[in-house]
């Protein structure tokens, strides 16, 4: 059975360090055709986005409130079905960044979509060894600046904070985010508002693309 996941971890590992090497680059929202920040980036904005959701009381995750007046982090700890990318943002050392005034954009896959990656591939990610990489998997799942469902476009490319470029597809009112090469993740929950962000809960883990 080892022989038949080794490949695919060689495969992984390479493309973790090409995301790893891409944090210190300027992180931008981009669309298809120029760069843009979203209009409603300030932090008061919050309020504005979930009244534009007209979810005021905040999106149910796994039958927990996700409310505006908590951070990112503090709403995704809540959540059990994203258990796994907190334990991740824990050991990359991201937590006070997305603890952070922001805004940010975040995709979060859940639980399940990790356990679809090749078997020992988030166990060594997970090593201390592998905090760099692990922290550039992770950005690639986050845009600067605050960007709800109805903000996103088919065809729209997002530049993450590592650096890398985000694919967005919307087909028959379904929201996808892909390296724009593999198959992409599907948005399960949309427009979790935070005091610093939105978070989107996908069914997979985006990996960028190897260079």
């Amino acid at each position: 059975m080892k022989r038949h996941f080794a490949p695919l971890l060689a495969a992984l590992t390479t493309s973790f360090l090409m995301a790893s090497c891409g944090n210190d680059k300027p992180a931008t929202t981009e669309t298809e055709t120029t760069s843009t920040v979203n209009p409603a980036d300030s932090i008061a904005a919050a309020a504005g986005d979930s009244a534009r959701m007209a979810k005021p009381g905040g999106v149910m995750v796994d039958g927990v409130a996700m409310t505006a007046d908590k951070n990112i982090v503090e709403n995704a700890s809540a959540a059990k079905s994203v258990s796994t990318l907190v334990a991740a943002v824990k050991q990359a050392g991201l937590v006070e960044t997305l603890s952070g005034a922001g805004p940010f954009t975040v995709f979060a896959p859940t639980n399940a979509a990790f356990d679809k990656l090749p078997k020992g591939a988030l166990a060594g990610l997970m090593d201390e060894a592998s905090k760099a990489n692990l922290k550039g998997v992770l950005t690639y799942h986050v845009i600067p600046g605050r960007l709800v469902a109805a903000d996103l476009r088919d065809g729209q490319e997002l530049t993450t904070v590592n650096g890398e470029k985000l694919h967005i597809a919307v087909k028959d009112g379904k929201v996808m985010v892909s390296n724009g090469k593999d198959a992409p993740a599907t948005v399960q929950i949309a427009d979790v508002i935070s005091s610093n962000g939105v978070t989107h809960v996908i069914d997979g883990v985006v990996l960028p693309l190897a260079k």
